[in-house]
């Protein structure tokens, strides 16, 4: 296939334009993007919504949300999102983050009864057996009491930490409280990276 040096061109900012976006993404933390705060809209009606006012970032005493950086694009520049391996989502019960959001990019869903609806799935945590030190012999127990969830993070034998996937919301609480260097809760995305993000 021949190529004319426009479309080289072309062809080659976009690589680049791929590559940026991948080296953010890796330095936000999560190797293939970012995470949006909790009860976000999906990604379209997001950026449509969201009016880049700092109104959620500033909202979070726990400084888990910040914003992307300008070199992200126009269309994703200080939109607000967070990176659950820097720090985990506290999932506070008043959730200021999402009552801050005036414009509604973040909608706090309510059940068909009027009651609360359930705790957002963030990510996906799970346990890595040969970096956690109850798989390999000395007792931890340093994300013991990190979970905000009840059920979520569970004990066998009373010693060896193990995640409930259907109870577990990913917040990152318990990847956050480990001690251990590289970590023994690896996070991974639940939605596909977003495509065209620069």
């Amino acid at each position: 296939m021949s190529m004319n040096r426009r479309d080289f061109f072309r062809f080659g900012l976009q690589n680049a334009a791929k590559l940026a976006s991948e080296a953010v993404a890796g330095k936000l933390g999560l190797s293939a993007g970012w995470l949006r705060p909790p009860y976000a809209l999906d990604e379209p009606a997001f950026l449509d919504a969201c009016t880049r006012c700092d109104a959620c970032i500033e909202a979070c005493s726990y400084n888990v949300l910040f914003r992307l950086p300008e070199d992200m694009g126009a269309k994703l520049a200080a939109t607000p999102v967070m990176d659950l391996l820097e720090s985990g989502c506290h999932l506070c019960s008043d959730w200021p983050c999402v009552t801050a959001c005036g414009p509604k990019a973040l909608v706090l869903p309510v059940a068909e009864d009027g009651s609360p609806a359930d705790l957002p799935k963030l990510a996906r945590a799970s346990i890595n057996i040969e970096s956690c030190l109850p798989y390999s012999g000395p007792e931890c127990g340093a994300c013991a009491d990190a979970c905000p969830v009840p059920g979520a993070l569970n004990w066998v034998d009373g010693v060896k930490p193990v995640i409930d996937e259907e109870i577990c919301t990913g917040c990152a609480l318990c990847r956050e409280f480990c001690i251990v260097d590289p970590k023994a809760i690896d996070i991974a995305q639940l939605r596909a990276p977003l495509a065209g993000s620069v």
